[in-house]
């Protein structure tokens, strides 16, 4: 039985050769990444002097995702899911260089910028698709815990380090980094990693057939509904991010806090996902999916009522703490699919996932211009708590 399965440790996930690769290297690439995003934002920046170009820049790095990625995704479901991280990274290597080239106009670079995700779709897809496969059982699930903490760990390093080194090495510099950090990871998975080559690749339809192949796979099975409904409510709690400088700005504590009130959601989660995998019993874990995602958005109403830096701070906080039930939703889904599909189904969910966030910022945006910031998170924290129960409702009778 699940519930009585035994929850593995940190040491049995490690003891896996080839998950310290993945590991390894999606540590390197979060470093590289955050500074990079840091030195396009100065660079544009520098060179129009328009905080909208700079924004429309850093879009650029999240629309391919939404646009493409589920397509490009199910690259890594027909070839060796090795070879297809090490052409992915040294093509992004080679991107990014472009970019430091000096002189280079503005278009080319945001070319440039937008290529990046697109081949940065394959890559996250062949290393979603590996991991059920090298880790057996629970090991799956902390795995996945420690990957999504060493995600938030570098978001947070990003805001404290990112721009101290960019002001520091310059903008160029920082991007050859980034792009030595692909090399680096290419490297690291040709020496660590088993080819891993996809389920009956010489049988697979085109890539626009099997995602609406994938897509009625989704449709049809109940659990994998709700476990992508669970990500989409993020949706609803990640609206303080987006509306940090605003809300700032009305709680009186100016843009010296901003980073604050960016850095407390990702502190949560990173320790988050850390409890909920070591503490919490393999099968217990999906039965708090439920609660856990009605939780997070409540936790998020008391900001709507009496805004202040402590309460706000401490709110996305423990936000972000029990948002650590994402990790396990993530884990199940990409387990439950098939592994001839696995690749391009985690590249379908982030898809929506990150659409779900950003038409949650935009909308919660509009409407923090008819009222205000925290009366905009309060009534985006309730829709949040209402749509959790509905899919935990759902859930609950699925499972």
């Amino acid at each position: 039985m699940r519930n009585r399965e035994r929850a593995a440790s940190y040491r049995d996930v490690f003891a896996v050769g080839e998950f310290r690769v993945l590991f390894g290297t999606h540590v390197v690439s979060i470093a590289g990444d955050q500074m990079a995003r840091v030195a396009l934002a100065v660079l544009v920046f520098d060179r129009t002097g328009s905080s909208a170009m700079a924004a429309l820049t850093y879009a650029l790095t999240l629309l391919p995702e939404l646009v493409a990625g589920p397509l490009l995704a199910g690259l890594a479901d027909r070839y060796p899911r090795r070879t297809t991280m090490i052409v992915c990274d040294l093509v992004r290597a080679g991107v990014v260089a472009l970019m430091a080239l000096p002189g280079l106009p503005l278009w080319a670079l945001g070319v440039l910028v937008f290529a990046v995700p697109l081949a940065g779709a394959p890559y996250k897809a062949a290393r979603a698709a590996i991991m059920p496969t090298i880790l057996p059982g629970d090991r799956y699930e902390v795995g996945m815990g420690l990957t999504f903490t060493a995600l938030q760990v570098g978001i947070l390093g990003g805001y404290a380090a990112g721009a101290p080194l960019v002001a520091w090495l310059g903008p160029a510099w920082a991007l050859l980094i980034d792009a030595g950090t692909f090399v680096v990871a290419a490297v690291l998975v040709a020496l660590g990693l088993g080819a891993h080559p996809p389920v009956a690749a010489d049988r697979r339809p085109a890539l626009l057939a099997s995602f609406g192949s994938l897509l009625g796979l989704v449709w049809r099975d109940r659990r994998l509904r709700y476990l992508m409904a669970f990500g989409c409510l993020a949706g609803c709690y990640t609206v303080p991010a987006g509306l940090a400088v605003p809300l700032a700005d009305q709680i009186g504590v100016g843009t010296a806090a901003v980073g604050l009130l960016l850095a407390a959601h990702p502190a949560g989660s990173a320790l988050g996902a850390t409890l909920l995998t070591r503490l919490v019993p393999p099968g217990r874990r999906l039965v708090l999916l439920g609660p856990l995602a009605v939780a997070t958005s409540a936790v998020l109403l008391p900001i709507g009522v009496a805004p202040g830096l402590v309460l706000v701070v401490a709110a996305c906080a423990v936000c972000g703490l029990l948002s650590g039930h994402d990790a396990v939703a993530v884990a199940t889904f990409t387990r439950t699919v098939p592994d001839e599909v696995r690749g391009q189904a985690y590249g379908l969910a982030l898809a929506v996932v990150r659409a779900t966030q950003g038409l949650g910022a935009l909308l919660a945006g509009v409407l923090a211009q008819f009222s205000d910031p925290s009366t905009a998170i309060a009534v985006f924290a309730a829709l949040g708590v209402l749509g959790g129960a509905g899919v935990a409702t759902g859930w609950r009778r699925a499972s």
